[in-house]
C-alpha cells in the first residue's frame, strides 16, 4: 500500500485489498470484499461494497455507490455477486452500479469509460470499453453496451436491450429494443436516424468502411424491407467488409428486434436524409 492517502474520517475495511498510490477521500466506506488498483482515486462520500474490482488509474465519484444490491425482487439474499471496474474509467459523482444478480456473477464496466453524474447501470450489464453514459441515463438490468457508444442524457434502456459499437443514443430516449452498431438513434421511443459517422471517423474508421456502412443502412431502413430481407440484400450487394460482418451479426442475434426507422418499418424514409455527411465521405 505505499503511497496509499486514505482520510482519517473514512471507514477502511482491513480486509480491501489496495495498490499503490491509492487515494479515498473523506467520508468514504470501502468493504472487506473490495480491491482496488494502483492510483484509484474514491472521492467523499462514496460506499464501495459487496465484491467490487477497481482497475487501475479508475475514479470514483463523490457520493458514488458501488457493489449495492440489485433492485430485482428474484434476488436472493445471501448471493455472492460483484462488481468490476475497468483501468482508467471515470465515474462522476453520484453514480450507482449493483451488482449482478446471479451467484459468481458480475456487473463489468470496461476500460477508459466516462459514466457521469447520477447515471445508473443496473445489475448484470456489460458497458464495453470507451463507453460514455451521460448525465441521468439508466441501464435497467442485463444490458449491453458496446465499445464506444454513447448514451445521451435521461435515456432509458428496457432490460436486456443490447447497444452496438458505436452507436449514439440520443438524449432523453426510450430505447425498448436493440441499437445496432454505428447507428444513430434518438425519441420516444427511439427510431433509427443515420449512421454515426462523426463518431466513426473519430474512432478512425477508413472513408471506404464508412461509405460501405451507410449503404448497408440505406439497405436497412429505407429499402422498405423487412430487417431478414434486408440483410439478405446486404450479404448480396455490398462487401463483406468486417464492419458490415459484425453489423449483420448483431441485427441477426437480436431478440428484441431492433430499432426500427422513424415512421415504422413499412414507411421507406427520405434516401437524400442520411446525417449530412455526403460531402465528407464522396
Amino acid at each position: 500500500m505505499a503511497d496509499t492517502k486514505i482520510h482519517p474520517s473514512a471507514l477502511v475495511d482491513p480486509a480491501a485489498r489496495l495498490g499503490s498510490g491509492v487515494a479515498i477521500g473523506p467520508f468514504s466506506i470501502v468493504g472487506p470484499e473490495v480491491t482496488l488498483g494502483d492510483g484509484v482515486v474514491v472521492a467523499a462520500h462514496a460506499i464501495l461494497e459487496g465484491p467490487v474490482v477497481i482497475g487501475a488509474g479508475a475514479s470514483i465519484g463523490p457520493g458514488s455507490v458501488l457493489g449495492g444490491l440489485p433492485q430485482d425482487l428474484k434476488f436472493k439474499p445471501g448471493t455472492v455477486s460483484g462488481v468490476r471496474v475497468g483501468a482508467r474509467t471515470v465515474l462522476r459523482e453520484y453514480v450507482t452500479v449493483h451488482r449482478a444478480s446471479t451467484p459468481d456473477a458480475w456487473t463489468e464496466i470496461g476500460e477508459d469509460c466516462l459514466i457521469m453524474g447520477m447515471a445508473h447501470v443496473a445489475h448484470d450489464c456489460r458497458v464495453g470499453n470507451g463507453v460514455i453514459i451521460i448525465n441521468y441515463a439508466g441501464l435497467t438490468g442485463h444490458c449491453e453496451i458496446g465499445d464506444r457508444a454513447t448514451v445521451g442524457g435521461l435515456t432509458g434502456l428496457v432490460p436486456f436491450a443490447r447497444v452496438g459499437e458505436y452507436a449514439y443514443l440520443g438524449g432523453g430516449s426510450k430505447v425498448n429494443h436493440d441499437v445496432p452498431p454505428y447507428t444513430m438513434v434518438d425519441g420516444s421511443p427511439a427510431t433509427a436516424r443515420a449512421i454515426n459517422v462523426v463518431g466513426l471517423r473519430r474512432g478512425g474508421m477508413p472513408p471506404a468502411d464508412r461509405r460501405v456502412l451507410r449503404d448497408a443502412y440505406r439497405l436497412l431502413y429505407r429499402s422498405g424491407l423487412t430487417p431478414p430481407a434486408a440483410l439478405e440484400r446486404v450479404r448480396k450487394e455490398l462487401p463483406a467488409t468486417e464492419p458490415v460482418k459484425r453489423l449483420v451479426e448483431f441485427v441477426e442475434a437480436s431478440r428484441k428486434g431492433i430499432c426500427p426507422p422513424a415512421g415504422g418499418w413499412r414507411t421507406p424514409v427520405d434516401d437524400d436524409d442520411d446525417g449530412g455527411e455526403d460531402e465528407e465521405e464522396s
